[in-house]
């Protein structure tokens, strides 16, 4: 293969694959590409389905990320509505459904993630939100007002939770850690995001798992925690986190455990590039393997990617950024929440619900939450960026600290 490759093939027509086809053009790519998505629609945002699509603030259209004509003038050869089955690496070869095939020089891999699925959850009124017809799907039964069971109480979740509940539903959130958002940000934050969930109406059915979902007439009615007390619902949500789209990866000799295994490039193979959610590399600012599902990601992925395809040997090593937004609290952070890390509070007050906590792993500050502070949040970021560490918290008489 020469330098710069002659035909380049984009799997998955995701904000990945669309942000990696932009910056190829725009980095001066005039080869072919084809970018192959297995929805039948032109790529589109999907943190907003669980927030504004979900609540009826956005119309659908509102989160496409580019207009039809925008994305004409990539030159690219779209084939939407089709999925990827498998892939022959020696070959470069990828087969489609209808077994059609198509050849490349170079191949990004952007096919995300998708919902993990728990027994019984293919029953009516039994939800997930992974696509925008998900999402509309769900608020047409929410406009039932039904009785709601919330089945995982991670970043998804909490905030179906948060919309169910400002359209005044009924609502329990049922997760088997004890307090919310605790894989996401441990013990102390998801306390807060507990008593957030309590005080806006909802009901936390927390330390418990699901046994089964109960049904009649092949209709959900409500969801059997493991102590064999049932809660009653009409609609449920589970939101008990995803897998990475690698299936169609067997047998093409692809490291596949937790996403597809990369170099610090986002290289997988002679060939072979992943960006967002499906991608797992060796992240050397922080110095260990990761795989993010945050939207900015995804985009600064597919650049990287690009510009790796054209050439380039840089290591790819972002502070990532994400986000979350449920009630009236705005959750921005920047970095890695590691399981055990030391916790402190850099700014204001976890009482007044307006702080940023620090989070430290191995002497260094690998991340930093804000609750509602955004402008203080930015000017901390430096603590991740340069791998400082912690200052000290601050004092419990000028912090009032919870």
């Amino acid at each position: 293969m020469s330098a710069v490759p002659e035909d380049v093939v984009i799997v998955g027509a995701s904000a990945a694959g669309l942000a990696t086809a932009e910056a190829l053009r725009n980095k001066g790519y005039g080869g072919a590409l084809t970018l192959v998505g297995k929805e039948n629609r032109l790529p589109y945002d999907r943190p907003p389905l669980s927030k504004q699509i979900l609540s009826g603030a956005w119309e659908p259209e509102r989160v496409q990320l580019r207009d039809a004509a925008t994305v004409d003038r990539l030159g690219a050869r779209l084939m939407l509505g089709r999925t990827a089955v498998s892939l022959d690496t020696a070959a470069r070869r990828i087969t489609l459904d209808g077994d059609e095939t198509i050849g490349y020089d170079a191949l990004v891999v952007a096919t995300g993630v998708g919902p993990r699925r728990l027994p019984g959850d293919d029953l009516a009124g039994v939800h997930v939100v992974y696509s925008l017809d998900d999402a509309l799907a769900l608020r047409t039964e929410l406009l039932a007002d039904p009785k709601v069971v919330v089945v995982g109480a991670g970043f998804l979740g909490s905030e179906v939770t948060a919309v169910a509940r400002g359209m005044g539903l009924r609502v329990t959130l049922v997760d088997p850690m004890p307090v919310p958002m605790r894989r996401q940000f441990g013990e102390r934050i998801g306390t807060l995001v507990g008593r957030m969930h309590e005080e806006h109406g909802a009901e936390l059915r927390l330390g418990q798992g699901v046994a089964r979902f109960t049904q009649t007439d092949g209709r959900v009615t409500g969801v059997e925690l493991a102590d064999g007390g049932v809660v009653p619902a009409d609609v449920v949500v589970v939101a008990v986190g995803s897998t990475p789209g690698t299936a169609w990866l067997a047998g093409s000799g692809l490291e596949t455990a937790n996403g597809v295994q990369c170099d610090p490039q986002c290289q997988a193979a002679p060939g072979v590039w992943a960006a967002g959610d499906v991608a797992s590399w060796h992240n050397p600012h922080f110095d260990r393997r990761m795989r993010v599902e945050h939207r900015l990601n995804a985009t600064e992925q597919g650049l990287a990617v690009a510009e790796n395809i054209l050439g380039g040997q840089k290591p790819f090593a972002p502070v990532p950024y994400f986000w979350s937004d449920q009630y009236d609290v705005k959750m921005q952070a920047f970095g890695i929440f590691p399981e055990g890390a030391e916790t402190t509070v850099l700014h204001g007050s976890t009482d007044e619900r307006k702080f940023v906590v620090g989070y430290a792993d191995g002497g260094r500050t690998v991340g930093v939450l804000g609750w509602n502070s955004h402008r203080e949040l930015r000017k901390l970021r430096r603590l991740v960026v340069d791998a400082a560490r912690l200052p000290d918290e601050i004092p419990v008489a000028a912090g009032r600290q919870s």
